[in-house]
C-alpha cells in the first residue's frame, strides 16, 4: 500500500516542447506541460470539454527520452509523485508551484 500514498498517472497532450537542462556533471532534467481532458454533460443536457494543465519534470533517463522523442502535441503517459515547492519572484513574492515529477513515460501518439 505505501507505493500508492503519492502517485500520480496521467494520459495528454504535451502543451509546448520540451525545455531541456543539463547541469555540470551530464544530469538533465526535462519540464513540459500536458493538457488532460475530460467531457460530461450538464445540467442542461449539453457537453461540456474541460482541460486541465498539468506542469511535469523528469531527471535522468526519463528526460533523455523527453528531449528525443517528446514533441508539442504528442500524446504520452506519465507516473510520478505529486511535489509542492515554493520560491520568491525577482520582486519578492512567494510564488507557490504544484508539479508532477515523473519517474517513468510511455509514448503513446504517433
Amino acid at each position: 500500500m505505501n507505493a500508492m500514498k503519492n502517485r500520480v498517472q496521467l494520459i495528454g497532450n504535451v502543451g509546448q516542447d520540451p525545455e531541456i537542462k543539463t547541469f555540470d556533471g551530464g544530469k538533465k532534467v526535462a519540464n513540459i506541460t500536458i493538457a488532460t481532458n475530460e467531457s460530461y454533460t450538464n445540467d442542461k443536457g449539453e457537453k461540456v470539454e474541460q482541460t486541465e494543465w498539468h506542469r511535469v519534470t523528469a531527471w535522468g533517463k526519463v528526460a533523455d527520452i523527453i528531449e528525443k522523442y517528446v514533441t508539442k502535441g504528442k500524446e504520452i503517459a506519465i507516473e510520478g509523485k505529486l511535489t509542492h515547492r515554493n520560491y520568491e519572484d525577482k520582486d519578492g513574492v512567494k510564488r507557490y508551484i504544484t508539479e508532477v515529477v515523473a519517474n517513468d513515460i510511455l509514448l503513446i501518439g504517433k
